[in-house]
C-alpha cells in the first residue's frame, strides 16, 4: 500500500465530522486514527514528530475545498522543472 493512502482514506472517511469541529485547523492522523486538530501544520507536524518519530503520519488542513498550489514562475516558463 503506498504511503499515507490508510491516512487519506481516514481522512476522507470523518471529513464531515472534522468540518463541523475543526475547520480552518490541521489534522494529524495516524493510520486510522485522528490524533488531534492544530492551529498550524507546524503545530501538527511537531506533535507527529514527537509521537511517531520516523513512521508515517498525515498533517491535512481542514477545509471544504482542496486547495492547490499554483507556481506562478513555473507557469510562466521562468523556471523549469525537471521530472
Amino acid at each position: 500500500m503506498p504511503p499515507l493512502e490508510k491516512e487519506l482514506a481516514h481522512f476522507e472517511k470523518i471529513k464531515s465530522d472534522l468540518l463541523q469541529k475543526y475547520e480552518g485547523k490541521f489534522a494529524l492522523i495516524h493510520e486510522e486514527r485522528f490524533i488531534g486538530a492544530y492551529d498550524s501544520p507546524e503545530n501538527a507536524y511537531q506533535e507527529g514528530i514527537k509521537r511517531f518519530k520516523k513512521g508515517p503520519f498525515l498533517v491535512k488542513r481542514i477545509s471544504e475545498n482542496e486547495e492547490v498550489y499554483r507556481n506562478q514562475a513555473l507557469s510562466l516558463g521562468i523556471m523549469n522543472a525537471r521530472l
